[in-house]
């Protein structure tokens, strides 16, 4: 999910960017650069060598374009493909242990572009590491991604090819939900306090191309804080929950007075499918179809 910053931290992140694009990292005019705005230096099929990605999201995207192989160092979370267990566990992704990922020996490091790691994206360009920082929130950064990385990596052409799918997919779930009615939809994310999906997430979007509407699509922010009142006023057809918040609501009190609840329409998303905007979001705009109109998307 989307990590939500202070103001401080957004400021230090834009900060940081200005900072490198006025120094020696000045990209020329149409240059590829990450989410700290460094250009990304195009890579070949064989360097960089060696791979440290910190983020689920883009050790999906490093294997799915043929660069899978070079990967060394994972997060703990990084699960998928399965071949990425083979990489070595180098801990979060979120201020990252510098000295795990430096014992990799790597000669690039894959980044999540969050003010709690601009601390350790300077000790690796310290050490002489190239440094994509990318941070996805909505679809359109998912192509970004891809883009940078494929450069980066010296897979362009199979970057694109990868997009082009994924793309393909999105259309095709799209059309089939285009003629269905469009039930409301809240996605539970976390209790006390309760966070949910705004329009800020690529989860509104996949939302809405399997054929729902999120009924907090009104809020910019990708993971905004709201109260069960609110919920209950704005009453959803539908509840989306991972397997244990489905599993908390549907025995709690307060949540039955979610007219959803009581009627038992709370839908177990697969969360390692959904969670991640990455190589899967056509898979994921798929699974949330079927749930969303079970009867009418196969």
């Amino acid at each position: 999910m989307s990590h939500r910053f202070t103001a401080v931290s957004v400021l230090a992140i834009v900060s940081i960017a200005a900072g490198a694009c006025r120094g020696g990292d000045r990209a020329p005019a149409g240059a590829l650069v990450d989410d700290l705005g460094v250009p990304v230096a195009a890579g070949t099929r064989e360097h960089p060598a060696r791979i440290v990605s910190l983020s689920p999201a883009t050790t999906e995207l490093l294997f799915a374009i043929g660069a899978g192989a070079r990967v060394v160092g994972r997060t703990h979370w990084d699960t998928y493909p399965d071949s990425a267990r083979l990489a070595a566990d180098v801990g979060p992704g979120l201020r990252p242990n510098v000295e795990a990922v430096l014992s990799e020996r790597p000669e690039l490091v894959v980044i999540y572009a969050s003010a709690d790691n601009l601390a350790a994206v300077e000790r690796f360009k310290a050490a002489g590491i190239a440094v994509v920082a990318i941070k996805i929130d909505r679809i359109e950064g998912f192509r970004r991604a891809a883009r940078l990385l494929g450069a980066a990596v010296g897979e362009s052409a199979r970057a694109a090819t990868v997009v082009d799918s994924v793309d393909r997919t999105l259309a095709r779930v799209r059309a089939a939900t285009a003629p269905l009615s469009r039930p409301t939809v809240f996605w539970h994310v976390w209790d006390a306090p309760i966070y949910t999906i705004g329009a800020g997430s690529y989860l509104t979007e996949l939302i809405d191309i399997a054929g729902g509407t999120n009924v907090y699509s009104d809020l910019a922010s990708p993971s905004p804080q709201v109260s069960l009142e609110e919920i209950v006023r704005r009453d959803p057809h539908y509840v989306l929950a991972g397997p244990e918040g489905a599993a908390r609501i549907r025995a709690s009190r307060a949540w039955q007075g979610i007219r959803a609840v009581r009627e038992g329409r709370v839908l177990v998303v697969d969360t390692m499918l959904v969670g991640r905007p990455s190589v899967r979001l056509g898979e994921a705009a798929l699974a949330l179809a079927r749930l969303i109109h079970p009867d009418s998307v196969r």
